[in-house]
């Protein structure tokens, strides 16, 4: 038995792998780790992944009207349900019982609370009296809203929004996942690797806007080695294909990559719809 008083509490991330490698055997983890590193690199080459956008968005050339809209788009594709789906992922991690040992999902659930303490606006460190640090408003989708704000959409405008047919379609081929543990997380982890490409292009077409891009939303977004923003989205992305390697069974590698590759296609068509829009919103705007 782990002592309390004795546990190694340092890098929590290494300890929780380590955790889930021992819940299985090394053939076992050797297996899935192969099919998972095939799997990355499929969705590395996938289209969407070199989408046109990427270098539009970075160009700055989108207009206030049309960085509007996207961001509407993007809100109803993902920022709303993200943290949904983690707590998704949290539930049904209990799918691993009883084909693991008992508290075999702990170590996933441990992963995915470090992502969910992220998005809900926590902090490493310990406040003034020793507690958590943490504040409710830096949670990421709030800060999101607050990016809204800054482009001047009124609650009303939110509330009535119609999104188009492949924002919702993005939208719920991950809700749709949710009952399944395996599932849920190759899509968290392919949200995460589509969050990792865009938001830094977002981040520099809304800067070029002249709106303010050096805190909130955009700060938090991106990897861990840009000096530019305080993020860790490549380390949960990481987190959440370990979540994978220890979950999936060599029965659903087919099924796996199929719906991981047709979100990638979902995304795709996301885009290509958000440029079409922005050309209008450019046309009606000159």
């Amino acid at each position: 038995m782990v002592s309390l008083k004795s546990a190694d509490l340092n890098a929590p991330r290494r300890q929780a792998i380590d955790a889930m490698k021992a819940s299985l055997s090394p053939e076992q983890w050797a297996r899935n780790a192969a099919f998972v590193a095939e799997l990355r690199r499929e969705i590395s080459a996938h289209p969407v992944s070199r989408h046109p956008a990427i270098d539009i968005l970075n160009r700055g050339v989108l207009d206030h009207d049309a960085m509007r809209l996207i961001h509407l788009e993007y809100r109803h594709a993902i920022v709303q349900i993200f943290t949904d789906a983690l707590l998704a992922a949290q539930m049904q991690s209990r799918q691993l019982e009883p084909r693991l040992a008992p508290a075999s999902k702990m170590a996933g659930r441990f992963l995915l609370t470090l992502n969910v303490l992220d998005e809900f606006g926590f902090r490493p460190g310990k406040d003034a009296e020793g507690y958590y640090r943490g504040n409710p408003a830096c949670a990421h989708y709030p800060l999101f809203e607050a990016v809204l704000d800054d482009y001047g959409v009124s609650a009303e405008d939110r509330a009535t929004f119609r999104p188009t047919a492949i924002a919702t379609e993005v939208r719920s081929f991950l809700e749709d996942a949710y009952g399944s543990y395996v599932d849920v997380s190759a899509l968290l982890a392919v949200a995460e690797e589509e969050v990792i490409l865009f938001s830094p292009p977002l981040r520099r077409a809304t800067g070029a806007l002249g709106l303010g891009v050096d805190d909130g939303y955009y700060y938090v977004h991106g990897v861990s080695d840009d000096d530019t923003a305080e993020a860790a989205d490549d380390d949960h992305e990481d987190d959440l294909w370990f979540i994978l390697t220890q979950a999936i069974t060599e029965d659903q590698f087919d099924h796996v990559r199929r719906i991981s590759l047709e979100y990638c296609d979902l995304w795709v068509r996301f885009w290509d719809e958000q440029l079409v829009l922005a050309g209008a919103a450019e046309t009606s705007a000159a």
